[in-house]
């Protein structure tokens, strides 16, 4: 078994004439805790959207558990996108039966555990729910599988900063024993404690990958060590 869950390649994608992901190549470690890091723009969200096989066309190569991501890897990676893809007359009752009907690793009860602690109506429908409660719904479903892989875009996005406490708690202490988090933030601060390694992307290329260890080793949080990578334009989309 190899020690990365994820190997990338070359990997290229535009869309129409603007590349977003400039020849990326890098590996993500098996059972760390992952930060994808980088500006608005810089190409977090199609990586992801690429490793979670929701994008196919690309130049490159990309594996996920040895596999090119599919039907296979998709059983394995469980995604906690920014936008809500459930349909808007569904209840929180019917994403629960829908998830344990299509993934194998879902868990019924956690999932209805998670719903009472979060405090989400099972019976409220998502088009008359707030953006909030439609994250903490997805949430909730991500968090009741049983993955190798948790792809999360900005779970902690648009949150105030009362719930992102009880939001990385849910994240950190629900997430299956030895699984890997791939997690893009812009709210490094909030995350860098729980990284184990970090990737940094600008302008559509690897700009830094490695273990947090050395970087502490160095007297830099991960937050001065995005800074230094990006320079005077780390703020720039």
């Amino acid at each position: 078994m190899s020690d990365s869950i994820i190997q990338i390649a070359h990997l290229s994608k535009s869309y129409g004439k603007h590349l977003v992901l400039d020849d990326v190549s890098l590996e993500v470690p098996r059972g760390k805790i992952v930060g994808l890091l980088g500006a608005n723009g810089c190409g977090k969200t199609t990586l992801m959207k690429i490793i979670t096989g929701l994008i196919h066309d690309y130049s490159g190569t990309v594996q996920i558990d040895g596999h090119r991501p599919g039907a296979f890897s998709k059983a394995e990676v469980a995604f906690l996108s920014e936008r809500t893809y459930l349909p808007d007359w569904f209840k929180m009752t019917d994403a629960i039966d829908y998830f344990e009907d299509f993934f194998a690793d879902f868990d019924r009860a956690k999932a209805i555990e998670l719903t009472k602690r979060l405090n989400v109506d099972p019976h409220q429908k998502l088009k008359t729910m707030s953006k909030g409660q439609k994250e903490r719904l997805q949430l909730i479903l991500v968090m009741s599988r049983r993955a190798k892989l948790y792809v999360m875009d900005e779970p902690l996005g648009g949150v105030d900063p009362a719930a992102r406490s009880v939001i990385l708690d849910i994240i950190m202490k629900n997430y299956s024993e030895n699984a890997t988090l791939l997690i893009s933030t812009h709210l490094v601060h909030d995350l860098e404690q729980s990284f184990h390694h970090v990737i940094i992307l600008g302008h559509g290329r690897v700009l830094f990958s490695g273990d947090i260890a050395p970087i502490k080793a160095q007297g830099l949080t991960v937050e001065e060590k995005y800074k230094e990578v990006y320079g005077d334009a780390w703020t720039l989309d």
